[in-house]
């Protein structure tokens, strides 16, 4: 059963939430590149305590499947620093879980953290938006007008549960990473893609 109501907008979230919330952060920031090129933006981190940058959720799986797909060799040891490295980094709308909540819940607490998106996005201002689940597409499109943002977005099916989406998903990645792959300098082949 979902709960109607929690803590993914606006309001103040519980101490341990908060506290969480910065550990995440504060992991996420140690793999912010210097120059983003490639902005995935996801919905939330999961309530499960799961998180990308933490290498034990779905989606960072599924992410570095795709990149696998490039590149076979990529290890679990290798890939974040990877991700990093090619101009690669995740945001997610709102800041605290949201996936225990019901749908109009849900969206309620993405449209609450668009601006805070907006302001991530102009900050960063990456030539590519990845947007990872398809119902954030409104979301994306007016933090990034509010952004004066001007690039290209990429939308993918959220890989999780069915086989046929991560299909779809790797499959609308594949040139993009290759895209990727190939501006990397010839020499370099610890930050190359293929």
């Amino acid at each position: 059963m979902r709960r109607s109501r929690s803590n993914g907008g606006g309001r103040n979230p519980p101490g341990d939430l908060i506290s969480a919330q910065q550990r995440r952060e504060r992991l996420r920031r140690r793999y912010r590149p210097e120059r983003v090129r490639l902005l995935f933006v996801g919905e939330a981190p999961p309530a499960s305590g799961r998180f990308f940058y933490q290498r034990d959720s779905g989606l960072y799986r599924a992410i570095r499947d795709a990149f696998r797909a490039v590149n076979p060799s990529i290890s679990d040891a290798s890939f974040l620093p990877l991700f990093q490295a090619a101009g690669c980094y995740l945001l997610d709308v709102c800041p605290h879980p949201v996936d225990h909540l019901d749908k109009q819940s849900r969206r309620e607490a993405c449209r609450a953290n668009e601006a805070m998106l907006g302001r991530h996005i102009k900050e960063l201002q990456p030539p590519i938006i990845v947007t990872m689940l398809r119902s954030l597409g409104g979301v994306v499109d007016r933090a990034a007008i509010r952004a004066h943002w001007h690039g290209q977005r990429i939308d993918v099916p959220y890989p999780g549960r069915w086989w046929r989406h991560r299909v779809v998903f790797v499959r609308k990645l594949m040139p993009t990473l290759r895209t990727i792959a190939g501006r990397r300098p010839p020499h370099d082949r610890s930050t190359r893609l293929l």
